[in-house]
């Protein structure tokens, strides 16, 4: 499988960081909300969906600054 260049990683990352986190954040917020007798999968997908579009950049916005919290908080050497 071809791989994408390294400098894509930092598209990449958040990328799959927030697909997941929303998939999951929004499929235990959508059930207990509605319960597992309405859940419907529709309805899951919308609600990610949605989540998702405000994830993804708010990520690409917070990530640097993120970074620069880590490197704050935790030392550099092993």
């Amino acid at each position: 499988m071809p791989k994408l260049p390294a400098k894509a990683a930092s598209l990449v990352m958040p990328l799959l960081l927030s697909v997941l986190m929303t998939l999951i954040v929004s499929l235990v917020s959508t059930l207990k909300s509605l319960g597992l007798e309405a859940f419907t999968l529709q309805g899951w997908l919308s609600t990610w969906g949605l989540s998702w579009l405000i994830a993804f950049p708010t990520l690409l916005l917070v990530l640097p600054l993120v970074k620069k919290l880590t490197a704050y908080l935790v030392h550099a050497g092993s």
